[in-house]
């Protein structure tokens, strides 16, 4: 018997379009996101909200990559309030990751504790804490940190819920220099949830507006301290949002916004949880910097920049859309869980330029009759294959398992679609096709 929350998932999904690309997460809630571009990869940060919240009950952060904006991956937990020796277990709130001289910092804030730094050699983790105390430890304004490296190598740490502020970093960037500034302008309609960059010749700071519900408001300056005009809004305020935090990124020729609506906590609940989903829209700049206007979070989404190679080994809980599964990690890494009769994968935009003649998967099963379906298209498309999943022995018994398929070409969404599987008997790892 599947546990409400996913029962009630189930329901959303069957009340989607198949197509829907927002939320881009749907194994756990997630809010916050940050977005950061390194060499050819989003890595996407956001926080977590666990599965039984009814307000703000978080404690770690967890990490997404894409190459094609359309399929993340889910590499878990990132780093955790358990990460800072100062922390109490609640309160991982909004985070943000920023690359310099080969490190990478995390910018943590913990609720009414300050602001925290964790640095790692890696944009995947370990993250550790340098300070053993908060970098930010001001006032109850200290949450929602965004960090920016400008042209001069001047980087800039902003945060602040209601009022703004501001320190100028340092290059090891654990410490700062001067005063914690509280901006002279605050932004109109700013209440929280700042992210500051720079865009050609203009700053930008862009906000969740001023609560509730909130929307996306924006302001532009010609200096990376301000003073900030107000500009206009992303995404006006909206009686389906009771929060809001946008991340901004440029990639591959596109611009894009991130940010959260409640659409599967709404499955569960028609009053308001911090149980929140991320979410992500195309953005559109005008020859003068400004930006057009969104709508709410529509299930469109975004298109896809890239494809993907199925003759590659390909982590499991790489997912566009998903129906009905969670995600947990092992001694070896990621692998999907909780799959139930009925539940699927689906992966955007497959790249079948030399065909296809066999499916490779590495699965764990206590099930004597499982079995993974291969869809094109739809979870009821053009049948690929059928892999008949051995058992096991147990659930620690990872198996490299095989089945034949049709030749198929050209590009496809490919669903994943488990049957006769159930209580929790069934794990997958990876999959690759052979041509």
């Amino acid at each position: 018997m599947k546990h409400p929350f996913w029962a009630a998932l189930l329901t959303l999904a069957a009340c989607t379009t198949l197509q829907a690309q927002n939320p881009i997460i749907q194994t756990k809630f997630t809010a916050d996101p940050a977005p950061m571009v390194y060499r050819d990869t989003v890595f996407l940060y956001t926080s977590h909200d666990e599965d039984d919240a009814k307000g703000f009950k978080m404690y770690n952060w967890l990490l997404y990559t894409s190459t094609d904006m359309v399929n993340w991956t889910d590499h878990g937990t990132v780093a955790s309030t358990k990460s800072f020796s100062w922390s109490p277990q609640n309160g991982a709130w909004a985070p943000q990751c920023i690359a310099r001289n080969g490190k990478f910092y995390l910018y943590c804030p913990i609720h009414v504790k300050g602001i925290g730094v964790l640095v790692s050699d890696s944009p995947y983790g370990p993250f550790t804490d340098p300070l053993g105390k908060p970098l930010i430890q001001n006032s109850i304004d200290d949450i929602d940190p965004t960090v920016y490296i400008d042209d001069d190598g001047q980087a800039y740490l902003y945060w602040g819920n209601p009022n703004l502020y501001y320190v100028k970093l340092n290059e090891d960037m654990i410490s700062y220099s001067g005063g914690i500034v509280k901006s002279p302008t605050k932004p109109t309609d700013y209440q929280e949830g700042p992210w500051f960059y720079k865009r050609k010749d203009k700053y930008y700071v862009a906000y969740a507006s001023t609560c509730c519900p909130e929307g996306i408001g924006y302001s532009m300056s010609t200096s990376p301290t301000g003073p900030w005009n107000y500009t206009g809004t992303l995404m006006d305020h909206n009686p389906k949002s009771n929060g809001n935090h946008p991340g901004i990124i440029d990639y591959k020729g596109n611009s894009y916004l991130f940010g959260f609506n409640y659409a599967i906590s709404k499955a569960l609940s028609p009053t308001h949880t911090e149980r929140r989903s991320v979410c992500v829209a195309k953005l559109t700049y005008n020859a003068d910097g400004t930006i057009q206007q969104l709508p709410f979070w529509s299930e469109d989404g975004v298109d896809r920049v890239a494809v993907l190679n199925p003759y590659k080994r390909t982590e499991a809980e790489t997912i566009a859309l998903s129906q009905g599964l969670k995600t947990s990690k092992g001694p070896d890494g990621m692998y999907v869980t909780a799959i139930d009769n009925g539940d699927y994968i689906k992966v955007k935009g497959v790249d079948f330029e030399k065909g296809a003649k066999e499916f490779m998967a590495s699965v764990a099963s206590t099930s004597a009759n499982a079995t993974i379906e291969i869809h094109l298209d739809s979870p009821t498309g053009a049948l690929l294959g059928t892999l008949k999943v051995k058992n096991t022995g147990n659930l620690e018994s990872w198996m490299v398992q095989s089945c034949k398929v049709s030749r198929k070409s050209g590009i496809h969404d490919v669903y994943f679609v488990f049957k006769a599987a159930g209580n929790n008997q069934f794990l997958f790892d990876w999959w690759q096709f052979n041509h």
